[in-house]
Protein backbone atom coordinates (compact mmCIF):
# COMPACT_ATOMS: atom_id res chain seq x y z
CA UNK A 1 0.00 0.00 0.00
CA UNK A 2 1.22 3.50 -0.71
CA UNK A 3 2.63 5.81 1.91
CA UNK A 4 0.09 8.55 2.37
CA UNK A 5 1.74 12.18 2.11
CA UNK A 6 2.27 14.21 5.16
CA UNK A 7 -0.73 16.29 4.21
CA UNK A 8 -3.01 13.32 4.09
CA UNK A 9 -5.38 14.67 6.95
CA UNK A 10 -4.95 18.45 5.44
CA UNK A 11 -2.80 21.85 6.29
CA UNK A 12 -4.23 24.52 8.10
CA UNK A 13 -2.83 27.97 5.86
CA UNK A 14 -3.66 31.25 6.19
CA UNK A 15 -1.96 34.13 4.67
CA UNK A 16 -0.95 36.53 7.62
CA UNK A 17 0.27 39.58 5.04
CA UNK A 18 4.02 39.14 6.73
CA UNK A 19 5.50 38.97 3.22
CA UNK A 20 8.21 36.42 3.66
CA UNK A 21 7.43 34.23 0.78
CA UNK A 22 8.33 37.29 -1.26
CA UNK A 23 11.62 37.88 -0.11
CA UNK A 24 14.88 35.91 -0.48
CA UNK A 25 16.32 33.22 1.87
CA UNK A 26 19.99 33.54 -0.04
CA UNK A 27 19.20 32.42 -3.54
CA UNK A 28 16.91 34.50 -6.25
CA UNK A 29 13.88 32.64 -7.24
CA UNK A 30 12.08 33.00 -10.27
CA UNK A 31 8.68 34.31 -10.45
CA UNK A 32 7.44 32.80 -13.47
CA UNK A 33 3.77 34.36 -14.74
CA UNK A 34 1.27 32.21 -16.87
CA UNK A 35 -0.33 33.96 -19.96
CA UNK A 36 -3.30 35.27 -17.56
CA UNK A 37 -0.96 36.51 -14.71
CA UNK A 38 0.50 38.38 -17.66
CA UNK A 39 -2.99 39.94 -18.78
CA UNK A 40 -3.72 40.56 -15.18
CA UNK A 41 -1.03 42.58 -14.46
CA UNK A 42 -1.08 44.47 -17.63
CA UNK A 43 -5.03 45.07 -17.08
CA UNK A 44 -3.74 46.61 -13.61
CA UNK A 45 -1.72 48.45 -14.24
CA UNK A 46 -3.35 50.05 -17.56
CA UNK A 47 -0.86 49.12 -20.05
CA UNK A 48 -0.96 46.38 -22.89
CA UNK A 49 0.56 43.20 -21.88
CA UNK A 50 3.72 43.55 -24.41
CA UNK A 51 4.44 46.70 -22.46
CA UNK A 52 4.06 45.21 -19.42
CA UNK A 53 6.27 42.26 -20.32
CA UNK A 54 9.04 44.91 -21.48
CA UNK A 55 8.85 47.00 -18.28
CA UNK A 56 8.37 44.27 -15.92
CA UNK A 57 9.66 40.92 -16.89
CA UNK A 58 12.71 39.32 -18.46
CA UNK A 59 12.25 35.53 -20.58
CA UNK A 60 14.22 32.02 -19.58
CA UNK A 61 13.84 29.06 -21.67
CA UNK A 62 10.29 30.68 -23.31
CA UNK A 63 8.77 31.67 -20.24
CA UNK A 64 8.40 35.08 -18.67
CA UNK A 65 8.99 35.95 -15.25
CA UNK A 66 9.27 39.20 -12.84
CA UNK A 67 12.40 40.98 -13.05
CA UNK A 68 14.62 41.32 -10.09
CA UNK A 69 14.12 45.15 -9.02
CA UNK A 70 18.54 45.10 -9.16
CA UNK A 71 18.12 44.55 -12.95
CA UNK A 72 15.55 47.15 -12.82
CA UNK A 73 18.52 49.29 -11.84
CA UNK A 74 15.97 49.50 -8.13
CA UNK A 75 18.83 49.97 -5.29
CA UNK A 76 16.26 50.27 -2.53
CA UNK A 77 15.59 46.43 -2.58
CA UNK A 78 17.63 43.62 -1.65
CA UNK A 79 18.84 41.19 -4.59
CA UNK A 80 16.10 38.41 -5.15
CA UNK A 81 12.84 40.45 -3.03
CA UNK A 82 10.28 41.23 -5.27
CA UNK A 83 10.03 44.36 -6.81
CA UNK A 84 6.28 44.65 -5.65
CA UNK A 85 6.89 43.97 -1.70
CA UNK A 86 6.62 47.46 -0.21
CA UNK A 87 6.96 47.46 3.55
CA UNK A 88 6.29 44.07 3.92
CA UNK A 89 3.21 43.92 2.01
CA UNK A 90 2.32 43.06 -1.38
CA UNK A 91 1.58 45.94 -3.09
CA UNK A 92 -0.19 44.25 -6.47
CA UNK A 93 -2.15 41.93 -4.25
CA UNK A 94 -5.21 41.99 -6.56
CA UNK A 95 -3.34 41.00 -9.96
CA UNK A 96 -0.59 38.77 -8.18
CA UNK A 97 0.56 35.82 -10.11
CA UNK A 98 -0.53 32.27 -10.02
CA UNK A 99 3.05 31.42 -8.77
CA UNK A 100 2.02 33.72 -5.54
CA UNK A 101 -1.38 32.38 -5.05
CA UNK A 102 -0.89 28.73 -5.09
CA UNK A 103 1.98 29.61 -1.78
CA UNK A 104 3.40 27.75 -0.08
CA UNK A 105 1.40 24.69 -2.50
CA UNK A 106 4.22 24.11 -4.37
CA UNK A 107 5.44 21.18 -5.58
CA UNK A 108 8.85 21.67 -4.15
CA UNK A 109 7.47 22.24 -0.77
CA UNK A 110 5.51 19.46 -0.23
CA UNK A 111 8.12 16.75 1.66
CA UNK A 112 8.06 16.49 5.19
CA UNK A 113 11.43 17.91 6.06
CA UNK A 114 11.25 21.21 3.66
CA UNK A 115 8.36 21.35 4.91
CA UNK A 116 8.97 21.39 8.69
CA UNK A 117 12.46 23.09 8.53
CA UNK A 118 11.88 25.86 5.48
CA UNK A 119 8.41 26.74 5.25
CA UNK A 120 6.49 25.89 8.64
CA UNK A 121 9.13 27.63 10.51
CA UNK A 122 9.70 30.07 8.02
CA UNK A 123 6.13 31.17 6.81
CA UNK A 124 3.24 32.66 10.07
CA UNK A 125 0.64 31.35 7.82
CA UNK A 126 1.25 27.76 8.44
CA UNK A 127 -0.80 26.31 11.38
CA UNK A 128 -3.60 28.52 11.27
CA UNK A 129 -6.97 29.63 9.42
CA UNK A 130 -8.53 27.39 6.74
CA UNK A 131 -7.71 23.63 6.93
CA UNK A 132 -7.10 23.13 3.26
CA UNK A 133 -7.85 19.15 2.59
CA UNK A 134 -5.71 16.99 0.41
CA UNK A 135 -7.90 17.06 -2.01
CA UNK A 136 -7.84 20.97 -2.44
CA UNK A 137 -3.95 20.72 -1.94
CA UNK A 138 -3.86 17.70 -4.95
CA UNK A 139 -6.03 20.29 -6.82
CA UNK A 140 -2.92 23.42 -6.24
CA UNK A 141 -0.32 20.79 -6.74
CA UNK A 142 -1.98 19.38 -10.18
CA UNK A 143 -2.44 22.21 -11.15
CA UNK A 144 1.29 23.24 -10.98
CA UNK A 145 2.89 20.39 -13.26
Amino acid sequence: MPRLPFYAEGIKFECQGSGKCCTSRGSYGYVYLTEDDQKRFAKYFKMTRAAFLEKYCGEKDGHAFLLDPREMGYTGHPEGDCLFLIENRCSVYEARPEHCRTWPFWPENMNPKTWRTEIAAYCPGVGKGKLHTFEEIKEILDSQS
